[in-house]
């Protein structure tokens, strides 16, 4: 690889790092610019889940301490989660993903009308007990989309976002801590697997892991300062513009 792709890799996954930590959907921009670079579509894959463990690890460290991670669900959360990545990335060494741009353009717009209908979901934890369906729902669409994270990871944490915010009554701020924390297992599980397949490159995957890592950090520390309000903003823009950049012109990833 090229100096000059290099550094541009690394300028991408930095700005999308920091920027994704709100809005979740690393991977729909940083896959697509990897196989620009022409890096075969498995490796991108790979590579880029192990970036994305060291970005989730640096954007969960400003938030402990701060009282709002659920360390209730917790346990329950990161087996359902460990799981369902398991099954995720192993779908990755058999199964081909040209289906992915229209299914997940389309979760995202639904996830962004959903947003933008519920105006106080995120901005205020509500004050009542989830109800045992609404609870079971909640852990179910932890397992689902653990499945998808461990096979591609682009839109999982946006969609898990919008999950916890729905279904666990979660504020934005929370949703974003606890994500980040869920997809440390997510992304470690599935990179662990490449790692044993051997897609994984080593070189250029430690140094966009650190990129991710630094990147991270400053993100999550940008979404402390801002109030729900504007996390919710940031969120449901980012949320449309990368789903209509998806339809249009996400590349088929073979």
């Amino acid at each position: 690889m090229y100096d000059i792709q290099l550094i541009s890799l690394i300028a991408i996954f930095f700005i999308t790092s920091v920027i994704s930590v709100i809005t979740g959907s690393t991977s729909l921009i940083t896959v697509p610019v990897m196989l620009q670079f022409s890096i075969e579509p498995r490796t991108a894959l790979a590579t880029n889940m192990l970036a994305l463990t060291f970005m989730s690890v640096g954007g969960t460290l400003p938030f402990i301490g701060k009282k709002i991670i659920d360390y209730d669900r917790l346990p329950i959360i990161i087996l359902l989660t460990i799981l369902g990545s398991i099954i995720g990335a192993l779908l990755v060494l058999v199964i081909p993903s040209k289906s992915l741009p229209v299914i997940i353009s389309i979760l995202m717009i639904i996830v962004a009308i959903f947003s933008i209908a519920n105006r106080n979901a995120g901005i205020i934890s509500p004050i009542r007990n989830a109800s045992p369906i609404v609870e079971i729902g909640g852990y179910v669409a932890t397992f689902v989309l653990g499945v998808y994270g461990g096979f591609f990871s682009g839109g999982y944490v946006t969609m898990l976002t919008a999950a916890y915010i729905s279904l666990f009554g979660m504020t934005f701020v929370q949703a974003v801590a606890n994500t980040k924390l869920i997809n440390i297992f997510s992304s470690l599980i599935a990179t662990i697997i490449f790692l044993r397949q051997g897609i994984v490159d080593y070189k250029l995957g430690i140094i966009l892991s650190i990129t991710m890592f630094i990147g991270g950090i400053v993100g999550s520390k940008i979404a402390l300062k801002l109030n729900n309000i504007w996390l919710r903003r940031i969120f449901i823009t980012a949320v449309i513009a990368l789903g209509l950049k998806t339809l249009v012109d996400f590349p088929a990833l073979h």
